[in-house]
């Protein structure tokens, strides 16, 4: 297996595992969409809008078409900073209880893989 191949699907492994930490967080209620909305439609919808945001990380991460895979790639492995960031800024926010071990590992797991995956890229890609 490509190393490239191999980030990707861990990069996928931690951030599906971290929405499953995200549902006993109740992560919808820092989300300014859903926030709005009774727990039960929150989680509804959360759990709801994932499924087609997992297949499309799939599908594009995994795409036939090297070009696609590749900015997907790309992309994907920004999205993983960019989310960890995120959490960082909401920390000390009171709706947001990722605050154990187990939800940093996730998050920041998929972040160093998404730094990993861009170090490698720039290095070993000559489309870079």
């Amino acid at each position: 297996m490509k190393a490239s191949t191999a980030l990707t699907q861990l990069m996928l492994a931690l951030l599906f595992a971290h929405e499953l930490d995200a549902m006993t967080q109740s992560e919808w209620r820092l989300l300014y969409v859903l926030r709005s909305l009774n727990d039960e439609q929150g989680r509804w919808w959360f759990v709801a809008i994932h499924v087609p945001l997992f297949w499309a990380l799939i599908a594009l991460t995994h795409h036939p078409q090297a070009g696609v895979q590749r900015v997907s790639r790309l992309a994907f492995a920004a999205f993983c900073i960019v989310h960890a960031l995120l959490h960082w800024r909401l920390a000390n926010d009171p709706l947001s209880t990722f605050n154990s071990p187990l939800s940093w590992s996730l998050i920041l797991g998929a972040a160093v893989l998404g730094v990993a995956y861009l170090a490698f890229t720039l290095r070993n890609d000559p489309k870079m």
